[in-house]
């Protein structure tokens, strides 16, 4: 079994690479994500018979270039993941420290809904938010950010209530210090170890869920180069040209498995539990 330092590196490794083809898709593609070339469609990636350097990963029906595609989708893949995760962690804390610290009807209040936002699968109520407002990439990022908050709020409900209790925090508040002031300089210091952990699994889980919507029709449009585009275009040309589905599934399964290698490393990194058997 990996141990917590190895899945952090591997894991890590994978986010910085993901950073640096989104920062530096411009440079890195070979061609123009959307220009077309009818002459040069379904060309075969380089390890096929017909294939060439000059579209290592083939083209698709378009004649577009596989890999430049995949390059820039790195792009819409990060944005998404990294400003949804910031969202929803936002919202989530927010609600979760106020119910548990102001409690009384208003903590009873959020954890209620939370309670029932939970109830409905992410993904379906994703979809059908999207297909009443529409695609776009700002649409996506506020309706995973707000169909996801309530996995932080629960979490940081019920940390915050133990924290709170704990000696420290009474002789705070028996100094007259503010509740603001107590959770910005007590309250999350301490909670944040665990955000970071949920912070870190959720970016894959963002990544995840927008390309199902994109690869559903409802999410990014098209021709924007984006890993579920880019899958929903291989989907149906699975027999004559299977390296383009393929090449985008591939991407989406390593970075997930590197951003789950890292959130898992985190977690056992910054578990007290874990520390104290070590």
């Amino acid at each position: 079994m990996l141990g917590s330092g190895l899945k952090i590196t591997l894991g890590g490794l994978v986010v910085v690479i993901l950073a640096a083809l989104a920062i530096s898709a411009p440079v890195l593609a070979p061609f123009d994500p959307l220009q077309q070339d009818l002459l040069n469609r379904i060309v075969p990636p380089v390890w096929a018979d017909g294939g060439s350097w000059e579209h290592p990963l083939g083209t698709d029906n378009y004649g577009r270039d596989v890999l430049s595609r995949l390059i820039h989708g790195s792009r819409i893949s990060i944005l998404v993941g990294f400003t949804s995760m910031l969202l929803s962690c936002t919202i989530g804390t927010f609600c979760g420290v106020i119910a548990a610290y102001r409690g009384g009807r208003l903590g009873a209040f959020i954890t209620r809904f939370a309670d029932a936002h939970l109830a409905f699968p992410e993904i379906l109520l994703a979809i059908l938010i999207v297909a009443t407002l529409g695609g776009g990439l700002l649409t996506i990022v506020m309706i995973l950010g707000i169909s996801s908050w309530m996995v932080y709020a629960r979490v940081i409900y019920g940390l915050t209530l133990s924290i709170k209790e704990r000696p420290f925090i009474e002789a705070v508040q028996a100094q007259g210090a503010s509740g603001w002031y107590i959770v910005r300089q007590h309250i999350l210091p301490h909670l944040m170890p665990i955000i970071i952990v949920i912070s870190t699994l959720q970016v894959a889980q963002m990544i995840l869920t927008e390309t199902a919507l994109s690869f559903l029709g409802l999410g990014i449009p098209p021709p924007t180069p984006s890993w579920g585009n880019v899958l929903a275009e291989g989907r149906d040309r699975l027999l004559i040209a299977p390296w383009i589905a393929n090449s985008a599934g591939i991407a989406i399964i390593m970075v997930v498995w590197g951003i789950n290698m890292l959130g898992n490393g985190l977690r056992e990194k910054l578990d007290p539990n874990e520390v104290t058997r070590g």
